[in-house]
């Protein structure tokens, strides 16, 4: 019991750090971060490279994606945190007179896991063990990471709620990837050799233009 105590406090240090290091132009730029709506343009470019990629066959992998989509946010939401009933830090009467909250937004009661962390890193994840590109990989798994610190900086999940959302998103790609191979098992090798770098590119380039688009917002919202 100890042991858990200690975590838990250390959780909970680790969590008024980084909610402390605030400043205007940051509270902006997380709650855009944070917002699904932001990314439809990355989510929809990657739609595409599939399609024209894989041509008939990217139906067998946008399936396996929403497949992954599903199982990750519904073991997050729908069993964890069911199941631990951890009250977000924003939830907790004890912390929210020091809790730095943006534009008063609480989020729902419980924290672990967070599903934000875990869709966001079985989509990169996932993606990246299909498109097999070490520059998207990187660039996407960077863009997770950067949507689940943005959950301990607006005040609404510790960093042990994120850790847990990292696991079950990890554990979800990698089990829609082998569920694929096991299905189709020579689906990634049907890909279009034709497919111009320009357009392998393309989610990165959506990528970076949101995330350029956001720092300018912040900056002068």
């Amino acid at each position: 019991m100890h042991i858990i105590e200690l975590i838990k406090g250390l959780d909970t240090s680790f969590f008024l750090l980084i909610n402390g290091l605030h400043s205007p132009f940051f509270d902006n730029f997380m709650w855009i971060v944070s917002a699904k709506l932001t990314w439809i343009p990355l989510y929809l470019s990657v739609l595409y490279l599939l399609i024209r990629t894989y041509k008939k066959e990217s139906v067998w992998i946008i399936l396996t994606v929403v497949f992954c989509i599903v199982i990750s946010d519904q073991t997050a939401s729908g069993m964890l945190k069911e199941f631990f009933k951890r009250l977000r830090p924003s939830h907790v009467e004890s912390l929210k007179s020091v809790i730095h909250l943006v534009k008063g937004y609480e989020g729902g009661l419980y924290g672990f896991a967070s599903s934000h962390a875990a869709n966001s890193v079985g989509f990169a994840l996932l993606t990246s063990l299909i498109l097999s590109d070490r520059f998207y990989s990187l660039l996407l798994l960077c863009w997770a990471l950067l949507v689940s610190y943005s959950r301990i900086y607006l005040g609404v999940h510790y960093p042990g709620d994120i850790l847990g959302g990292i696991l079950v998103g990890t554990l979800a790609a990698i089990f829609s990837f082998w569920l694929l191979i096991r299905i189709r098992p020579n689906i990634l090798q049907n890909q279009d050799n034709t497919v111009e770098k320009t357009q392998k590119i393309i989610p990165t380039g959506v990528l970076m233009l949101s995330l350029a688009g956001i720092l300018i917002y912040s900056a002068f919202a």
